[in-house]
């Protein structure tokens, strides 16, 4: 088997992908610390084509050299906004018919797997801080929780590798 090359790959323009067609996600990010997570969900979201990023609260905004080594360039193709405060993007993408839904282990959470997206809806999703997770104020303004299911020891994935799993699955059950 044979590697593809880089020139072989056909990969759009960043003016022909913001043009283009759109994954029906927001990311949101509440609070989230290290700038290479910061730049990894850059380039995750640009990898499955989402319509936003909303940076909150902590959460560094580009351009930041810490961001641009995990990004390499997704900062100029992804939109991305900043709010101060999650809440602010949460009421943003709430009034743009978004479903609100923490990625988060709670009480009556749902599992990833058993989560069935609603063909038209549109979906935020929110991904917390490496420590402490979806803030509480933030959990008392969302629709659902998803949760990923986890066998090992550990308490929580990473979350620039929850984000992965997450949108992987979403794309896989509404887009492919």
């Amino acid at each position: 088997m044979r590697k593809l090359k880089l020139d072989e790959l056909n990969r759009a323009s960043v003016a022909e992908f913001k043009a283009g067609q759109k994954f029906p996600v927001a990311v949101v990010l509440d609070n989230v610390r290290s700038m290479h997570n910061i730049g990894s969900i850059f380039r995750t979201a640009d990898g499955f084509a989402v319509e936003q990023l909303c940076l909150c609260g902590i959460t560094a905004q580009p351009p930041h050299r810490e961001i641009e080594k995990t990004a390499l360039g997704a900062t100029q193709s992804i939109n991305w906004t900043y709010h101060e405060n999650p809440l602010q993007a949460i009421e943003k993408l709430r009034a743009e018919g978004y479903m609100i839904i923490a990625i988060e282990q709670a009480e009556n959470s749902t599992m990833l797997h058993n989560f069935k997206p609603k063909t038209g809806e549109k979906y935020a999703i929110i991904f917390g801080n490496e420590v402490n997770g979806v803030s509480d104020e933030v959990m008392e303004n969302i629709d659902a929780c998803i949760e990923i299911p986890q066998f090992g020891t550990k308490h929580s994935f990473n979350v620039v590798v929850s984000a992965g799993i997450v949108l992987w699955d979403l794309f896989s059950k509404m887009m492919i």
